[in-house]
């Protein structure tokens, strides 16, 4: 008798990568991850590559970790994904002691905080032709309307 295999909880089009023990709190770290939800995986690492943030960088190691989960465990095209989800949570939190005046203390909270990102596979939908500019039709044949009344 052996453990019942787990089902998996992802769709076969997508892979998933997850970052524990990043070092900021989660607010600070979903400033980051929002800028990147629903874009297309080299899109994200280029806005990534040039954030101020001093975070983004981690969040570049784990978008590089779900892209490389969906390229050879799951056979994807690396052209075709997008970050489908990407969302932050707690981890620990250190306490650590700042000496202040008259002999008290005060606490400082050091969080660490995780981060999940979920890659789909989408295919690029062709750009279909636009119609030519028809407002610049519409407006002539009512001005000929005026200079008939």
């Amino acid at each position: 008798m052996g453990k019942v295999k787990k089902e998996r909880s992802l769709a076969d089009t997508e892979a998933k990568a997850i970052g524990r023990s990043v070092r900021t709190s989660q607010y600070k770290l979903n400033r980051v991850v929002e800028s990147i939800r629903g874009k297309r995986v080299d899109q994200a690492l280029a806005e990534l590559s040039f954030s101020p943030k001093r975070i983004a960088g981690e969040v570049i190691k784990v978008l590089r970790s779900a892209i490389a989960n969906a390229e050879n465990n799951q056979n994807l095209d690396v052209d075709d994904l997008v970050v489908a989800q990407a969302w932050t949570g707690k981890n620990l939190i250190l306490k650590r002691f700042h000496a202040r005046a008259r002999g008290r203390g005060a606490r400082i909270e050091k969080p660490f905080s995780e981060l999940t990102i979920i890659v789909r596979e989408q295919a690029r939908e062709e750009k279909k032709a636009k119609p030519k500019n028809k407002s610049k039709q519409a407006a002539k044949p009512a001005a000929t309307k005026k200079e008939a009344a």
